[in-house]
């Protein structure tokens, strides 16, 4: 008998790797023993300080995290994925706020070329981010911070500064436990940290600023299995044991492809992801699957029983017409429903299971999913097209200018037309005698440029394709084309307006020529504050105010004096030429309110001159919204939708 009882409690102990504390176990025959109370191995006394209060923090608010990973392949739409979890969360009326991991060993993103990386997302206090960020501020509309992006080498930097000044008291500094706590404690303090719901460029109602978030998104970057993301999937699995089940739940994305004729759907890549997934600790508990066409029941069935994931929470992320569909595909599949009930949230069903849980928060009648349904049918449905050129130097990396195309998008929503982008590389449209034009140039450059209701030309880097900007813009602006220039965009408006109005003829950057005159021939020059030995966080970075003139353009199409707006520059306008440039007819419009109140923001001709000719030294693809498109490319597609009107009529 005593045999028998000890079996049974060696049984009970583990099936319980827990540490003791008092609590009485009852055994057969009505007898009861006194044992200890489980609770987790790694109890709160046993976890950092720092970590054990934001734990309790995030318990005692109770803030729920959901982490969206990635399987068999990268660029499979987890952005996309998370941030439309995001919008459902939003139409439940939580405020929602989100973390991307990136493995790389960059600090950040700002010195990664867009060619192999795509473009850099800057954020309202400087941080240069992953391009993800920008989908989440623009789903989500907040505005996040340079936190919400988290790579390897940020976490390793911290880490060894704390080494640095004593903080881990002698010890052997590893990655489990210090790397994995530093991640824990890097995901949760993001996840309490207040964001406004709009960017302050965007909007003047900031009315959550200071409230917490009360949900977190976190994207871990690249695909489940990659050596370098360990660390964070280690971070993971003790962040859903130090919070609880009901507080941390984990989404999968991965493929399901059709191959074969007729096509079949295989969950072969599928299984092997979640099986990898398993074999990491972590267990999903929604599946979601994306392909070209909508899940089977037989393919959800076989997923299912080879994932041991619930067939109601195996979700069909099939193509759709335009991405702000991605939020309706999840309503109608219940995913907000089984999200709340997981998490325990809103009008929690005990006793349901998540996955077998109606409709419960009926966010169909929400503002937020009424104007979401709005926006994804002005999309499928507008009154006419409209073909804007944008002509820039990475062009082979769809992804360099994806805010560009996002605020191109969002102001045709709203003007109601279709968007045809016209990509044409810069250096194609250089004379031939140009020390950057290519050898197998695009001869057909010119004429689709020609064809364009308008053109942007966007920001860069580097001196290539630059004599091709500078005649694009002297083109627009003598053949009165709506024409919006951005960052090294103005720039190369004020070279070529020095060089074929004012009559400088080697007007320049003084980033790419060096032996320019002063004062004279730098029509662009470097900024005095600024870093020529460091690249990376040195360049003017972030939201800053900009005065605007009453009267321009620039101040009629933002309704306001002063707007912030996202800048990410080395170099200005010279002042010098300032005056010169404004008596020939380009005016500065927008000037900086910061220090000297000499930085050239915006420069525009006056619409008795040119119907659209605008240039910003800011990046206002940055601030952007679907609902709430920046003005300046708002004001971009308004005129080429009024120029194509009125070439309709003089046709007819």
């Amino acid at each position: 008998m005593v045999l028998r009882y000890l079996v049974l409690l060696s049984c009970i102990l583990i099936a319980c790797p827990f540490s003791p504390s008092s609590h009485q176990v009852k055994l057969g025959g009505g007898r009861t023993i006194h044992n200890r109370r489980c609770v987790p191995l790694r109890s709160s006394s046993h976890l950092p300080p720092k970590l054990e209060h934001l734990v309790q923090e995030t318990l005692d608010s109770n803030r729920k995290i959901v982490v969206v990973t990635g399987g068999v392949l990268s660029g499979i739409g987890k952005g996309v994925t998370a941030s439309s979890m995001g919008v459902l969360f939003r139409a439940m009326g939580y405020r929602v706020t989100a973390l991307k991991i990136d493995p790389y060993l960059n600090v950040d993103a700002g010195t990664m070329s867009p060619f192999e990386h795509g473009e850099v997302f800057v954020l309202d206090d400087g941080g240069e981010t992953d391009l993800d960020l920008g989908n989440y501020e623009r789903f989500l509309s907040v505005s996040l911070t340079k936190d919400s992006n988290l790579s390897t080498g940020k976490i390793y930097q911290s880490v060894i500064e704390r080494e640095r000044v004593g903080e881990y008291l002698g010890k052997t500094v590893q990655v489990v436990p210090h790397i994995s706590d530093a991640i824990q404690e890097w995901i949760l303090k993001v996840a309490h940290t207040p964001v406004s719901r709009f960017s302050k460029a965007a909007s003047d109602n900031d009315c959550s600023k200071d409230e917490p978030p009360e949900i977190c998104i976190v994207e871990l970057g690249g695909t489940l299995g990659d050596i370098e993301s360990m660390p964070f999937v280690e971070a993971l699995r003790q962040l859903q044991e130090n919070l609880g089940y009901k507080n941390l739940c984990f989404a999968h994305v991965s493929l399901v492809p059709s191959l074969g004729d007729p096509a079949e759907q295989k969950t072969k890549p599928t299984q092997h992801s979640v099986k990898s997934m398993m074999q990491l600790g972590l267990r999903p508990d929604f599946l979601c699957c994306r392909g070209k066409e909508q899940l089977e029941p037989s393919t959800v069935s076989k997923l299912s029983l080879f994932t041991s994931v619930r067939k109601g929470a195996i979700v069909s992320l099939h193509d759709v017409s335009n991405i702000y569909r991605v939020p309706l595909m999840m309503i109608e599949q219940n995913v907000h429903s089984m999200l709340a009930q997981r998490l325990r949230m809103g009008p929690y069903e005990k006793g349901v299971d998540y996955s077998a849980v109606e409709d419960l928060t009926q966010i169909e009648e929400s503002d937020v999913i009424k104007d979401w349904k709005k926006l994804a049918d002005s999309v499928d449905e507008p009154e006419s097209e409209c073909v804007i050129g944008i002509v820039g130097k990475y062009i082979e990396q769809g992804d360099a200018y994806l805010s560009v195309v996002k605020a191109l998008t969002h102001a045709s929503i709203a003007t109601k037309q279709r968007l045809r982008i016209e990509w044409i590389e810069a250096s194609s449209l250089c004379e031939d005698d140009d020390d950057d034009a290519e050898k197998n140039s695009d001869k057909t450059a010119w004429e689709r440029l020609k064809l364009c209701d308008g053109v942007v030309v966007p920001g860069g880097f580097g001196s290539r394709g630059m004599e091709g900007k500078i005649r694009t813009i002297q083109y627009l602006r003598e053949n009165k084309v709506p024409f919006l220039g951005i960052c090294l965009g103005m720039q190369a408006t004020v070279i070529e307006y020095c060089r074929n109005v004012l009559g400088i003829k080697k007007a320049h950057s003084a980033e790419f020529v060096d032996d320019l005159v002063k004062d004279e021939e730098d029509a662009v020059i470097f900024m005095p504050e600024g870093d020529r030995t460091r690249l990376g966080g040195t360049m003017r970075l972030g939201a800053r105010e900009t005065e605007l003139l009453e009267g321009s353009i620039a101040r009629r199409m933002y309704g306001t004096e002063k707007v912030m707006e996202r800048h990410r520059h080395r170099y200005e306008v010279n002042p010098a030429l300032v005056s010169r440039l404004e008596s020939a007819g380009l005016q500065f419009v927008g000037r900086n309110t910061d220090e000297s109140g000499q930085r050239m923001e915006v420069c525009e001709l006056s619409e008795s001159t040119h119907p659209y000719f605008v240039a910003s030294q800011y990046h206002p693809e940055f601030t952007s919204r679907p609902e709430l498109p920046n003005p300046l490319f708002l004001g971009l597609l308004e005129t080429c939708k009024k120029t194509i009107s009125s070439k309709a009529t003089v046709a007819n």
